[in-house]
């Protein structure tokens, strides 16, 4: 079953290629959406896939790539349609 979630991710998860990384981990996934970094330091991605890969790619975020500290990942409920993964600039 396909499901969307909307992730806040807080931490030191900015200029840790934390975006490229995300991209990455999600193609291999097979999760569609985005990710973008946000003004208040934040990561923002929209997620939409199987239900286990929603939940991999959710504990990835969890931890990041080697250099990032994740502080918590708030995880809501997403919307919209997704074909691929896209790293968007910064909102």
């Amino acid at each position: 079953m396909k499901e969307t979630r909307h992730l806040e991710i807080f931490g030191r998860v900015q200029g840790v290629f934390f975006r490229e990384s995300m991209a990455r981990e999600a193609q291999q996934l097979g999760v569609a959406g985005w990710v973008r970094n946000r003004r208040d330091g934040s990561v923002e991605a929209m997620v939409q896939g199987e239900s286990d890969a929603i939940a991999a790619i959710i504990e990835w975020a969890k931890k990041g790539p080697g250099q990032a500290r994740v502080d918590r990942v708030e995880i809501g409920a997403g919307s919209g349609e997704y074909a691929g993964f896209e790293r968007l600039e910064s909102d």
